[in-house]
Parts: C-alpha cells; sequence; structure tokens
C-alpha cells in the first residue's frame, strides 16, 4: 500500500484571502473553517479525500524565513498557457524573478502573499 497527497497546507497571513485566490485558479470551492482561522479548500463534487489534495490556508504571523522548499505547480486545462496566464494575472498572481534565463516553458508567478508557484505549459484535461 502507498500513501497519497491528500491535502496542502499553506502558512497565511490572511487565510481568507488565499484561500479566494486558490480556489480561483484552481476552480476549488469552501470546504470549511477552523476554530484556529484554518481554510480548507478543494474540488467541488469530492472535497478531502478525492483524487485531487485539498489545499489548508493556516493562519501565521511567522514570517517566511528563506526560499520555501516546496512550491505547486499548476497547468492550464481550458485554454492555452499565454491565456491562463492573463487570467492568473488578472486575479492577482505576480510575475517573480528567480533567475530564469527566459527560455522556459513555464511562467514563475506568486500568489498575493508572495508564495511562489509555477504555470507549466502543458495542457492537462480536466479530472
Amino acid at each position: 500500500m502507498a500513501c497519497r497527497i491528500s491535502e496542502l497546507v499553506i502558512d497565511a497571513a490572511d487565510p481568507a484571502l488565499l484561500a479566494t485566490f486558490w480556489s480561483e485558479v484552481l476552480g476549488y470551492v469552501e470546504l470549511g473553517r477552523e476554530d484556529d482561522g484554518s481554510i480548507e479548500i478543494g474540488p467541488p463534487d469530492t472535497g478531502f479525500g478525492g483524487p485531487l489534495p485539498t489545499l489548508v490556508l493556516s493562519p501565521s504571523t511567522d514570517p517566511r524565513p528563506a526560499k520555501l522548499r516546496l512550491h505547486i505547480d499548476v497547468s492550464p486545462t481550458d485554454r492555452d498557457q499565454p491565456a491562463e496566464l492573463e487570467r492568473l494575472l488578472a486575479l492577482g498572481a505576480k510575475p517573480a524573478d528567480i533567475g530564469q534565463s527566459g527560455t522556459e516553458s513555464w511562467h514563475v508567478l506568486t500568489d498575493p502573499e508572495g508564495n511562489e508557484f509555477c504555470l507549466l505549459r502543458t495542457r492537462l484535461q480536466p479530472l
């Protein structure tokens, strides 16, 4: 038996802001809120335990000490990469320079709190 990633937890100064952003990016919905201010978002039809991991935006005031060791990669499903890049920028993503050469097939972006993620070129079929 193997494990599956069931959820990813992201520390956030403003969990509601990031929940809204990532819900729009991924087509997720709010699944629940905890007393500590955490917000879980996930696929609308399956939620926790489905084929896709949920995201938990957990309140934190700790400053980011260094480069994150984990980031999220996303791939477009219903449009090409340039159109998806426009959509993500309109949602509040910002381009990030982490030393790219400019010839990469992906775009490095940050979410509204500065967490890096990449938009890949490959278009995937929606689940």
